[in-house]
Parts: C-alpha cells; structure tokens; sequence
C-alpha cells in the first residue's frame, strides 16, 4: 500500500485540517504535549439504511503511519502561515519540534473486512495527546471513504448470489486517490474484478474489460466490428450488442462466436448496457442456447445497484455477470459513512487514566468513556451480540449487555460464551507491527464475517437489529458522567 501513497510523489504529513495543527502547537505550548491519552474512531449510524458496516482502510493506515513525518518543504510552508495579527502563526521552535517528531504511539483496530457496527471503535489510538491529535483527520480520511464502499460492495455482491460483480467505476470515481480507493474496497467487500488496470496492477486484483460502442461505431456495421475484434483478441471476446438493436446485435455476436468455436477459441459472452435487462437478458439467452452458445455470459451493466440487481433476479433475467460502476465507487445515497474520532480518557497527573465523556442533546452523539475494546460472542448460528468494554475495569465472570440508545434492552452473556476482542494490535510504540495480509485473504475474511451473521440483519431494508451493548459498569460509569457533567453545567 506504500505505493499507492507514492502516486502522490510529496509527503503526506499536511494531509490534516489545520485546527490538528493549531491544537498540537497549544498542547506543546502548555506543556501537555505528552499526556497519555485515548481516542476512538467510530461511526454512528449504519450506511445505506442498512444493519451493519464492513471495516476497511486499515492497510492504507498503517502505510500512513508508517511514513508519517513533516519534510522540510512542510515545514518550510507552515513557517509561511500567518495569524490574525499578521504574526507568524507557529513558533520557529514548534517547527523545530516537528522536524524531529515521530508518531509514538499504539494502535489497535478491526482488521479489515470485520463487519462492524455503530458506537464500536474500529480504530483505538492511545498515546501523547499531540501524536493522537495529528492522526485524527488523515485515520478518519483513510477509514471512512474504503469502508463506505466496502459495505456497499458487500450489499451488491449479496444482491448478486452466485453471480460475481466487476467494479466498472474508474471514470465515474471522485478522482484518482477515490478511484484507487474505491477499487480496493470494492474488491475487499466483495467484487470478483475491476476495470480499473492501475489498482489492478498496485493491489493484485484481477481486471476485466472488453470493449466500448466507440469501437463499434468505428466500422462501417457493427457485424464488421465484432469480427475485428475477435481477430484481434479472440482470447478476451465479450461483445457489447446495444449499440444499435439489441437483439441484432446478440445474433451478430452469435454469428462470431460460432465462427470462433470453429477456430478454437471461446466467445466468452456479450455485455448489455441499456433498455430492459431483464427481457434482452433472457431472450439473449435463448439465443445463444440455440445456437450451441450455453457457456456464453451475459454481462450486465448500467447504472446497478443492490436494489435494481435484486429487482432483476425477481423478474427472471438471465444476467450471469454483473457490472456496477457508479454507484459502487460512489457509494451512491449515503455520501459519507460520517465516522468520528472522540477523546475516551486521559491520564492524570499521578498516571491513572480518568474516563472523559462528550455530552450532547442528542443521545446518539454523547460519547463512551473509557479505553475501549469490542468483544463479539458466538452461538450456535454464529455470531450473537457485541459488548463495547473498557479495558480499564473490563468484566469479570457474567456481563450485563446494555443498549447504549434504549437501556432497557438487555442482554447477558455468560462466562462460558465463546467470544474474542474485534481490536488487535497494529501499531506499538510508532512502529507498524502487523503485517496486513493479501486482499485476496481480506476478501474471503469479509465473506466469512458475513456468513457469521442471521440473514435479517444483512437485509437491505428494515433489517435486524444486531445487539449491541455496553458492558454494564461502562453504562453505569458513563450515565453517572453524563449526569455530573449536566450537573456542573446547570
């Protein structure tokens, strides 16, 4: 993944919004730069209407972190920021500090392809204050867009079955960096290729494409076309048949198929790009049975998501491949998973931490103190309940499961269920420590993650509810938090 920070060809350290910066100059300034602290990086809501989020981006982290230091060109640019005074806005020696400031601290987080859940951190930075707050912007940049899309990639490619998906969305990306990204966690969540040759070549994913209507409308009849390109590639023949008519053009795809057999060479299928799939598809496919043609995909495209892809398996279509590009790489109807990094405790000045908590008047946004871990049971069917725990007072013998948003939804775990800690180390000391395994092994991890889980919650719409709750003495600690901090405010 270090390459693919090296498409940029310049540091990344300025990768930040600027109040990181500012708020690393006052903790240096104050002489607080040091203190020990904890923050989360999580998300609140569920994308796409859905019941769950598949976590991704930890590889382009540990990259990040990897490299994470300020070049003497940042540095260089910082010096030239000005205040409201005209003054210069960071100290000369502040400066100093960052050219020999390294990130010291230890991350824990989900591997990628975890299916994870609101209010639980897929992320745990702990370490001096000044480290954690640089991260917070360029962690939440890294995590946010690749887990959005993975999670639609999985919806997708559970729309499909069987079927597998190719990303097509290069040229609808939101740039190169989002192409690139979106590639890797369309293939993460799910997607048996992509188009997109570049994060082919960086990432190992396969890559597929045929050709476009240019290609037909560059002869004088798209029977001429169809030929030419069989002589030209007859290893790699998918023929695109809407350029004209339809059904026309699957009996011209038909006739260069036939001729291909006689050759030694395989039509591999044809692709559909517009008008009713699902009666082209399954007339396309009476015909290319008819004519000897039953191992000939039908490939699928325009504008797909998990609810049309759906849509066309009820009304019978014959589409054996699918090819969704915009709305995958988009993400399309939930333009942010919307994830945050809060604070959860600090140490004092005797080196025992003390729980902080943000208070709001919505419930959903007041914080989880503490220094967090998510611990996932199992039952017999799989996966059970989540319990979100403090590692700083973590349970002992039964736990109370207690649903942060309704506390009287309970749940309770014995001693003896199954479970393990979602957080693993990655990070120790500023030292990348995990080696992030092959996409391919993130991939089949996201599949076995789904296949742990009841089909409700996977739903699209109105899915289950997967329990979710606070260990009970965290629920207790932060209600009583909560309860002071309004008290002291009133």
């Amino acid at each position: 993944m270090a390459e693919a920070l090296g498409i940029h060809g310049t540091s990344l350290a300025l990768l930040t919004d600027l109040y990181q910066l500012t708020m690393a100059f006052g903790y240096w300034r104050l002489g607080r730069a040091d203190r020990e602290a904890a923050f989360h990086l999580f998300f609140r809501r569920n994308p796409f209407g859905g019941g769950y989020a598949v976590a991704a981006g930890l590889g382009p982290l540990l990259a990040f972190v990897r490299e994470f230091r300020f070049r003497p060109d940042d540095l260089a640019y910082l010096a030239t920021l000005q205040g409201n005074d005209g003054r210069a806005l960071f100290d000369q020696a502040f400066l100093d500090y960052l050219a020999a400031w390294r990130p010291r601290v230890d991350v824990d987080a989900m591997p990628e392809g975890t299916v994870a859940f609101p209010q639980e951190p897929l992320v745990r930075v702990k370490g001096p204050i000044l480290d954690c707050q640089l991260l917070e912007t360029p962690l939440l940049n890294l995590v946010n867009f690749p887990t959005l899309v993975a999670t639609k990639a999985a919806r997708v490619c559970r729309a499909a079955g069987d079927a597998p998906v190719l990303e097509f969305g290069l040229r609808r990306a939101q740039g190169i960096d989002g192409s690139l990204s979106a590639s890797r966690a369309a293939y993460l969540g799910g997607c048996a290729a992509t188009s997109n040759v570049l994060a082919g070549r960086m990432f190992g994913i396969p890559v597929r494409g045929t050709h476009a209507h240019s290609w037909v409308m560059s002869f004088d009849d798209e029977l001429a076309a169809f030929e030419g390109y069989a002589e030209a590639m007859p290893n790699n023949c998918v023929f695109l048949v809407d350029t004209y008519d339809t059904l026309d053009g699957v009996r011209h795809a038909i006739a260069v198929g036939q001729r291909l057999r006689e050759q030694g060479h395989k039509m591999v299928g044809i692709r559909l790009d517009s008008g009713d799939l699902a009666y082209l598809s399954a007339e396309a496919r009476r015909m290319l049975d008819a004519a000897g043609l039953t191992d000939a995909m039908i490939v699928a495209s325009n504008d797909l998501d998990e609810h049309l892809i759906a849509s066309l398996k009820d009304q019978g279509s014959a589409i054996g491949v699918w090819g969704v590009g915009t709305k995958l790489v988009t993400a399309y109807d939930e333009p942010a998973l919307g994830g945050v990094y809060k604070l959860g405790a600090m140490k004092s000045d005797d080196g025992a931490w003390q729980p902080r908590v943000k208070v709001s008047e919505q419930a959903i946004k007041t914080t989880t103190p503490g220094v967090l871990q998510v611990r996932r049971y199992g039952g017999p069917a799989g996966a059970a309940a989540d319990m979100i725990y403090s590692e700083l007072a973590p349970p002992v013998g039964e736990a109370v499961l207690v649903d942060p948003l309704d506390p009287t939804r309970r749940r309770t775990a014995k001693p003896d269920d199954p479970w393990e800690d979602l957080l693993v180390p990655v990070v120790r000391g500023g030292e990348v420590t995990y080696d992030s395994p092959p996409l391919a092994a993130i991939r089949d991890h996201a599949r076995r993650q789904l296949a742990l889980f009841h089909p409700g919650v996977l739903r699209f719409d109105h899915p289950h509810q997967y329990p979710v709750g606070l260990e009970k003495g965290l629920f207790d600690l932060k209600t009583d938090l909560v309860l002071r901090a309004r008290g002291a405010a009133e």
